[in-house]
Parts: C-alpha cells; sequence; structure tokens
C-alpha cells in the first residue's frame, strides 16, 4: 500500500510513497451531541519520513510543508487544495479531496541514531466548506 499527497497553492507540494507511512482520515463530530450535529468537520493526520537530498537528487517537498504551516490566517494561502491518494495493487483505493485545507499541526522529529526525520502533518477542511470534501475510491490507476 502506498500513498500519494498534492498540495495545490501558491505553490505545489508533492509526497509520494516513498515519503508517506500512514493516513488518518477523521470525519469530526461533536461527542456530546444526542443527534446527528450540523458542525461536521474532515481532517487527515499524514506521517512519514523526511527524504534528504543525495548524489544530485532534489530533496522531498517536507520543507514547503514547514513553510505552508507558518503561513498566518491572515494570507489567504494559508488555505490550499489538497489530494490525497491511498493506492494498493496499483488501484486507487480511496482519493480524499479537500479544496479549503489548512494546517493544524506539523512536526518533524530528528534523532542521532535513526538516520531519516519524521515528520507528521495534521490538516483539516475549512468548516464552512466541509460540504466540498470529496471521497472517491475503487477506480484503476
Amino acid at each position: 500500500m502506498g500513498f500519494r499527497l498534492k498540495v495545490e497553492g501558491s505553490e505545489t507540494i508533492e509526497l509520494g510513497m516513498d515519503n508517506i507511512q500512514t493516513v488518518k482520515y477523521d470525519t469530526d463530530t461533536p461527542d456530546d451531541s444526542n443527534a446527528r450535529s450540523t458542525d461536521v468537520g474532515a481532517t487527515l493526520r499524514i506521517t512519514g519520513k523526511i527524504i534528504t537530498a543525495t548524489d544530485g537528487d532534489s530533496a522531498d517537498d517536507t520543507m514547503k510543508l514547514a513553510l505552508w504551516s507558518l503561513v498566518p490566517a491572515e494570507k489567504a494561502d494559508c488555505y490550499r487544495k489538497v489530494t490525497l491518494e491511498v493506492i494498493a495493487a496499483d488501484q486507487v483505493i480511496r482519493k480524499i479531496y479537500f479544496p479549503n485545507a489548512f494546517v493544524v499541526d506539523y512536526t518533524e522529529s530528528f534523532g542521532d541514531t535513526e538516520g531519516v526525520g519524521t515528520f507528521s502533518l495534521f490538516i483539516k477542511q475549512k468548516k464552512d466548506k466541509t460540504e466540498f470534501t470529496k471521497i472517491e475510491g475503487g477506480y484503476a490507476v
């Protein structure tokens, strides 16, 4: 199984199967409601490896993710289009699209024994645009 992430805004950020290790999609609703709430959100948690540039290869786009996480709310570029594909056996199992995603949390971890750093990205779809979130799947790549 593998994953592909594409973030489109003032620049394009792309991470592939070499980078992304885990993905968790969550439909976020209030836990204290006794009926279906209109307060529905959608989130993605993505973790993976930071791949450094070697022998003329370009570095991965995790640096661009880190810079996106620093864009303040006052700037329109804090909201970007995000497409995540979950791929198994050369088939797209899920394709999740957030048209107005923003970074809630972004972390990077490094150690002197692991060799490669890791990243964790937590993004959310803008709540008033949740209806434009798309979840598709079941078609060949």
